[in-house]
């Protein structure tokens, strides 16, 4: 992705906000539901406690220019299916589980 920095073992990203103002973001999963890609990202101003809370997801699309583009997810129920998929795996790694059971 344009404007993609790496620090350490982890994938940063920095996205400007409405409002004009830069925030560091720490990829941290990207996760596939019903053959679409989400990008999974944690603010860099994490306390790394609450990593899901903190966590935003957004979609992965291929530009115009063949770069990833993150696009806001604005319809409730795509929102509701990958926030669902998301916790599910993200409940399934503090069991310990390698590979959750996820349902279509």
């Amino acid at each position: 992705m344009p404007g993609d920095e790496e620090f350490g073992e982890e994938e940063w990203v920095t996205l400007t906000d409405e409002d004009g103002q830069d925030h560091d973001f720490a990829i941290l999963d990207v996760i596939e539901v019903d053959n679409r890609e989400y990008a999974v990202l944690v603010p860099a101003e994490s306390d790394g406690e609450s990593e899901d809370e903190d966590a935003v997801i957004f979609r992965l699309e291929t530009g115009q220019d063949g770069n990833d583009v993150l696009v806001n997810i604005e319809d409730d129920q795509e929102w509701d299916r990958v926030a669902g998929v998301w916790e599910t795996m993200s409940e399934a790694e503090v069991d310990g589980e390698d590979d959750p059971e996820i349902e279509d």
